[in-house]
């Protein structure tokens, strides 16, 4: 029996639940508009590590040992590991989980990484490949300001389209009982509308989610009405524009049910400018707010979106095109 519906999205039969997740911040993540809504806020960005890229290992890591402790297991209980973060050969994530003694799994997605992991999870768990999976993913603003841009101390003007990475880490268990299930997947193909602007991540990554929003209701039957809240992660303000525009061009309108993680995370006094940015942001968010509102029965049916920008180093500095990707989950809650 296939467990495909319409153009690309995925069935999940047996529905796995999220049994348990958390969400880790940085101080300026800590002091935004979701104060109060994470598992740990860190009074010191470098978490006492020598480095910042350590210190981004220790977020995912405390993430994912809090996720399992909430799930009421233990890091062995787990068969998989599913993780990514923006760093090169995301070095971050295998740092965090190489004393974890579970069969680890590096993935890529820029931001979407967290939906990544979260779809693909769920595929592995509905299809018995395996029975309890974690899915992390994290970033720090000041490991990725050293790759992608310039050393801090280097002082660099930061233009208006320009987004803040967050530092922060989210990380939920797939597999056993629970009231939050994955009822759907679908996975983004690469679009490339030739933004070649770093700084301008929000326009590289809107049309993939206008192409994964759009495919998903539409293999559903679905309209923007009949879920809680679909978010995006992380879009930012330019790019969430850009989204609900292209959308509305095919008679659909999100707003009244649309949200970005990278419009939620920071308020408009952090001078965050386009809003947040990083696999940990749309994790955060996640992990964070919306799923404890679907755990308090607030949301009971979620799409979530995890948009990234497809770029490294190297292809920004020889002029590469940004190629845009966006993967994503239908999450439900059961009962009142």
């Amino acid at each position: 029996m296939s467990k495909r519906m319409g153009k690309r999205t995925i069935v999940l039969e047996k529905k796995p639940a999220l049994t348990g997740f958390a969400s880790v911040v940085g101080q300026k993540e800590g002091e935004g508009p979701l104060a109060g809504r994470f598992d740990f806020v860190a009074d010191d960005d470098r978490l006492g590590e020598s480095s910042w890229e350590l210190a981004e290992s220790h977020l995912q890591r405390s993430a994912i040992e809090r996720a399992v402790e909430k799930s009421g297991l233990h890091l062995p209980d787990l068969d998989m590991i599913l993780a990514g973060d923006l760093l090169n050969q995301c070095i971050g994530s295998s740092i965090a989980s190489v004393e974890s003694n579970v069969p680890y799994v590096g993935l890529y997605g820029a931001c979407s990484t967290m939906a990544e992991g979260l779809a693909l999870g769920s595929c592995l768990v509905d299809g018995g490949a395996a029975r309890r999976v974690a899915a992390a993913a994290s970033s720090h603003f000041c490991s990725a300001e050293r790759q992608y841009r310039f050393p801090l101390a280097y002082g660099g003007q930061r233009t208006p389209t320009a987004q803040w990475t967050a530092t922060a880490a989210g990380a939920a268990i797939l597999g056993g009982k629970g009231n939050i299930c994955v009822t759907h997947a679908i996975f983004g193909q690469q679009v490339d509308m030739g933004v070649t602007d770093a700084n301008n991540m929000g326009a590289a990554m809107a049309p993939s989610a206008y192409d994964t929003i759009s495919t998903l209701l539409s293999d559903l039957g679905a309209e923007p009405r009949d879920f809680d809240c679909i978010v995006t992660g992380d879009l930012g303000y330019v790019g969430s524009d850009l989204l609900l525009t292209l959308l509305r061009e095919d008679n659909i309108d999100l707003s009244p049910v649309y949200s970005d993680c990278g419009n939620l995370l920071f308020g408009p006094d952090q001078d965050a400018h386009a809003g947040g940015s990083g696999c940990g942001c749309s994790a955060c968010v996640l992990c964070g707010p919306l799923l404890r509102d679907m755990q308090d029965g607030k949301i009971h049916r979620l799409i979530f979106a995890g948009t990234g920008a497809l770029m490294s180093p190297v292809s920004v500095q020889q002029g590469q095109a940004i190629a845009g990707v966006c993967h994503a989950v239908v999450l439900e809650r059961s009962g009142n």
